[in-house]
């Protein structure tokens, strides 16, 4: 038995818009997420010795040094993610930091997370929560809107496979 020609049209309709406001959802990650690691790298450089007193509390290795890779890769990834400018290659140096962060200054809470009796959840940890949309942005790309986009047309690559 065929579906109703009136919800196959409804259905073709809906995909259709779908498909054309699809630009939206990597863009608006982006910008989110650019915006966000551009003010703790911003942050993290207003306050970069307090920076590295953190780091040392954590026990990172060379702390000064991972400071200033860590500041500077938020607030230039940052700036690179709202652009959409290097956006995978920005989004798996930004998801290691994440990676970092969930090992060291969130680990007990991110433990507790996953804790049944917990009240609160996993994406109640701001770094597992980043982690998780760094990782899409990392596998899927920045979207049609954004200058790898026009980078990519421009170069001529890949023109069927996903932006």
């Amino acid at each position: 038995m065929s579906a109703p020609a009136s919800l196959k049209r409804t259905a073709a309709l809906g995909l259709k818009v779908a498909a054309a406001l699809s630009f939206l959802a990597p863009l608006l990650t982006r910008v989110v997420l650019g915006l966000a690691f551009y003010a703790t790298g911003r942050g993290k450089w207003g306050h970069f010795e307090n920076t590295v007193t953190f780091f040392t509390g954590l026990g990172i290795p060379f702390p000064q040094a991972n400071a200033a890779l860590v500041a500077s890769l938020e607030l230039v990834g940052g700036i690179c993610l709202v652009l959409g400018l290097l956006t995978r290659f920005v989004s798996a140096g930004l998801l290691t930091t994440m990676v970092v962060a969930l090992l060291t200054a969130d680990k007990e809470r991110f433990l507790e997370s996953w804790n049944p009796s917990s009240d609160i959840g996993p994406l109640d940890v701001s770094p597992f929560a980043f982690l998780l949309f760094l990782l899409w942005l990392t596998l899927y790309g920045p979207g049609a809107a954004s200058l790898d986009a026009l980078l990519k047309r421009w170069l001529g690559l890949g023109a069927k496979q996903q932006e």
